[in-house]
C-alpha cells in the first residue's frame, strides 16, 4: 500500500511539473475526440445531400432566405463597415508558397494573377473545391478529363452566388474568450469552445447565418512570424470535428476562419482538414479561408456586440472552384 501510494503521488508531482505543450489538446476545450468510424457515419448522418432538391447547387446558402437578408439589414447601428479581407500579398514565404503576381502595364493599368487556394489568401470556396473520392455536394461526380477540357465544372461552381451574399454574421472570437492575443498552432477548437463563446457574448447562432470563427492566426504571425500551416505536415490553430454536429444543428449558412477552418494535425485518424472538407462536401457550406478577423475582433469587442451585417461579392467565374473576396462586416 505505502509503495502504491508513493506511486501516486509521484506520478501526480510529475504531472503538475509538465508544461502545457503548445498546440496540444490542452490548450482547447475539453478533448472531444471524434473517431474515423463516427466521422463515416457523419457523412451520412448529418447530409444535407437532396435537403433543397436533387438539382440543388449552393447548399446551405437556401437558408439564406429573403426574410433573412431583411433581418440581417437591421443589425446596422452605428453604419460603420470593416474589411474581413487580408491585403493582397506579393511576398513569397513558408505560409505563402504563391503570391499574388503583379504587374503594371502602364502608368494607369496593371495586371494581377493568383492561385488562391491554401492558406494565404483570402478566398470563398465554391462547392466543386473539395470532393471524395470525386464525389462532390450532393452527389456532383464529373469526369476529371472533361473539366479540365472545359475550363472548369458545369455545376457547383462559385457562379451559383453570383448575386452575391448578405446575411447576419457573428465572429466566434476563441482567443477573447480564454483571454489570450492568439491560439497556438495546433490548437483544437471544440463544439465547447464555441458554445462557451455563444453565452460570453449572449448571443446565439440560427440558421441562415455566417459564421467566423477568430484564432488570432494573423496576430500570431505579426509577432512570430510566418510559419507552415500546411494540411499534413504544417500546423494551424481551428475548428475540430466535434464541431460539425453543431453547425448542422445550427443550420450554419456559410463558414469562415483567419486560416482553411480545421485544425492541423488532424483530430480525425485518416482526414486531413476534417472540418473544411466534411463542411464542403456533407453540409455544403461555403468556406470563407484565411480571412484578417483582427479588426473585426476589435469593432465587435469595443461595441461588446459580435452580430453584424455581411456582404460579399465573389467574382462570377463559370465553373470555378471559388473566388478571391473581400468580405465586408457592417455594424
Amino acid at each position: 500500500m505505502r509503495r502504491m501510494l508513493l506511486g501516486m503521488l509521484a506520478a501526480a508531482l510529475v504531472a503538475l511539473a509538465s508544461p502545457v505543450v503548445p498546440g496540444s489538446a490542452q490548450t482547447g476545450g475539453a478533448a472531444q475526440g471524434v473517431t474515423k468510424a463516427q466521422y463515416e457515419r457523419w457523412k451520412t448522418e448529418l447530409s444535407n445531400w437532396g435537403r433543397w432538391g436533387r438539382d440543388d447547387q449552393t447548399g446551405a446558402m437556401n437558408l439564406v432566405t429573403p426574410a433573412k437578408r431583411r433581418q440581417a439589414a437591421a443589425l446596422v447601428k452605428d453604419g460603420v463597415s470593416v474589411s474581413l479581407a487580408r491585403d493582397v500579398d506579393t511576398e513569397k514565404a513558408v505560409d505563402n508558397p504563391q503570391p499574388y503576381e503583379r504587374q503594371m502595364l502602364a502608368i494607369g493599368a496593371d495586371r494581377f494573377g493568383v492561385a488562391f487556394h491554401g492558406v494565404a489568401h483570402t478566398h470563398l470556396d465554391s462547392l466543386a473545391h473539395i470532393n471524395y473520392d470525386g464525389v462532390f455536394y450532393n452527389g456532383y461526380t464529373p469526369d476529371a478529363g472533361a473539366v479540365m477540357k472545359a475550363g472548369g465544372h458545369s455545376r457547383n461552381s462559385i457562379v451559383n452566388l453570383k448575386d452575391g451574399i448578405f446575411t447576419r454574421g457573428v465572429l466566434i472570437d476563441i482567443p477573447r474568450l480564454k483571454g489570450v492575443p492568439y491560439l497556438e498552432p495546433g490548437t483544437v477548437i471544440t463544439r465547447q469552445d464555441v458554445e462557451a463563446f455563444e453565452k460570453f457574448a449572449g448571443l446565439k447562432v440560427v440558421p441562415g447565418d455566417a459564421v467566423f470563427i477568430r484564432t488570432g492566426r494573423w496576430a500570431r504571425r505579426a509577432v512570430t512570424g510566418p510559419w507552415d500551416l500546411g494540411r499534413t505536415a504544417g500546423l494551424r490553430p481551428g475548428p475540430g470535428a466535434s464541431v460539425l454536429p453543431w453547425l448542422k444543428e445550427r443550420d450554419v449558412a456559410l463558414l469562415g476562419s483567419d486560416v482553411p477552418p480545421s485544425s492541423s494535425p488532424s483530430d480525425v485518424p485518416g482526414e486531413a482538414g476534417p472540418v473544411h472538407d466534411f463542411a464542403l462536401v456533407t453540409l455544403g457550406i461555403h468556406l470563407f479561408d484565411n480571412c484578417d478577423l483582427e479588426a473585426l475582433a476589435e469593432a465587435a469587442a469595443s461595441r461588446k456586440r459580435w452580430e453584424f451585417l455581411l456582404t460579399v461579392a465573389p467574382l462570377p467565374f463559370r465553373g470555378g472552384t471559388g473566388s478571391p473576396v473581400n468580405p465586408i462586416a457592417t455594424f
